[in-house]
């Protein structure tokens, strides 16, 4: 066994040496494990693990889910995410950094995309907020903080990734984010507010006037997030109220987000051929990485090294929570070179028996997959998030890091609070689903 593991560690770590995609060298390395240590007759069984792994009927929200992303990404939504929101913010100490959490939070819940909520948000409330005179420090923080949500606020594509590789419900996966996703989201708000109130001066004097604004204009106010809502409904209104299947959801949201494009006048001939071609790329990319991966994943239970490793893991009888730290600890070396979709694949089929022999289901780790890939988000120097906010603002990587890692450290303490309190992640599920 010793040498089969060396092997595929091997041949993994020398196909991603050479360049190639994640995607590739996933395929590559099962490949040369399936000839090198099977009788497998390769050249008719890989045909059929690809149209197995392709047709998953959960895999047809993914695409959609993308496309919906696509349309939002070229809409004016950030800007009425804005006007709809800053009034309400304004009662808060912090102010309008409140924006980037909750804008975050209800863009999360349309695109499922982490880099697109960011991108999104960002692009109004980022250059909003230093034209006030807020502090760069938190602004930028703050974002690249709250922007992680979109991948743990349902819809999620990364929980789609997930649900199809470990055979677990999406809709259940969709259900224990939510509340999670709420969470992390009200304590990253409850951070600015203590951190503005112990430094004033991170909000420029002239906002605290925000306070005595009439109510009438807060209630007028609410008009413009009728977009976001309105495509909120559309997906997870449709989900949870029984109408729609997850990949129904992401049809309707697809159609909805259209609605909007066109209502908004945002999408002409340029804009649509854009987000066909977008939405195309993103999900070949990703699609190969789902497909390699579940193919080494078929193919290294075969041989028994998910649980021959389980086995050895489960002798050192670690304490789960030690365990879950550990696992923390590696996520965030993986995260410093690979990105969310390919630490999933490439981690997936070992560690996911290691977390079922300590007590946790597969739900839950789920959810804990989603948050670790979000820190992968704002960890240098493979961190989407900066890469958006790099664009926005032209601040450098190492900047934006030391101005995000409070709410790095927020996160991992976050993670190991489930871990402590796994109920958290199962209440919606049990409540809602059995």
């Amino acid at each position: 066994m010793g040498s089969i593991v060396a092997s595929l560690f091997g041949l993994l770590l020398g196909t991603l040496a050479s360049g190639v995609w994640i995607g590739i060298a996933l395929l590559t390395t099962a490949i040369s494990l399936a000839l090198l240590f099977t009788h497998l007759p390769v050249d008719k069984l890989f045909p059929q693990y690809i149209y197995n792994i392709l047709t998953t009927p959960d895999l047809v929200a993914l695409p959609l889910f993308i496309l919906m992303g696509e349309f939002l990404f070229r809409t004016r939504l950030s800007r009425s995410l804005f006007s709809g929101l800053a009034p309400w913010a304004g009662l808060l100490p912090g102010r309008l950094l409140h924006v980037n959490i909750v804008g975050c939070s209800i863009f999360a819940a349309i695109s499922g995309s982490s880099a697109a909520t960011t991108q999104v948000v960002g692009r109004m409330t980022l250059r909003e907020l230093l034209d006030r005179g807020y502090s760069p420090d938190i602004a930028i923080g703050s974002l690249a903080g709250a922007g992680t949500l979109g991948f743990l606020i349902p819809p999620s594509t990364v929980m789609i990734m997930y649900g199809v590789l470990a055979n677990e419900s999406v809709l259940r996966l969709f259900t224990a984010g939510f509340l999670p996703g709420m969470l992390l989201a009200a304590v990253f708000g409850a951070f600015i507010m203590i951190r503005t109130t112990m430094r004033p001066d991170l909000v420029p004097e002239s906002e605290r006037a925000m306070r005595h604004m009439p109510f009438g204009e807060r209630v007028a106010a609410l008009r413009d997030l009728a977009p976001a809502l309105f495509l909120i409904l559309c997906v997870l209104g449709s989900m949870y109220g029984g109408l729609a299947t997850p990949s129904e959801a992401a049809a309707l949201g697809v159609l909805g987000a259209f609605a909007v494009s066109l209502s908004q006048g945002s999408l002409g001939l340029k804009e649509l051929r854009d987000v066909i071609f977008g939405a195309v790329q993103t999900c070949s990319v990703i699609g190969i990485i789902i497909l390699g991966a579940s193919v080494l994943g078929n193919i290294t239970s075969t041989l028994g090294i998910p649980a021959a490793v389980a086995n050895v893991v489960t002798e050192w009888n670690l304490p789960p929570v030690l365990l879950i730290a550990a696992l923390i600890g590696l996520y965030l070396v993986l995260g410093t070179a690979l990105e969310g979709f390919s630490m999933i694949a490439t981690t997936l089929p070992v560690v996911l028996p290691l977390v079922e022999a300590a007590g946790f289901d597969k739900v839950w780790f789920g959810i804990f997959m989603v948050l670790v890939v979000e820190m992968a988000q704002i960890t240098p120097p493979v961190a989407f998030n900066f890469v958006v906010i790099q664009n926005i603002t032209g601040k450098s990587t190492g900047y934006i890091a030391r101005v995000t890692f409070p709410f790095l450290a927020i996160m991992i303490a976050f993670v190991i609070t489930l871990a402590l309190f796994p109920g958290i992640v199962s209440f919606l599920p049990n409540l809602l689903l059995g």
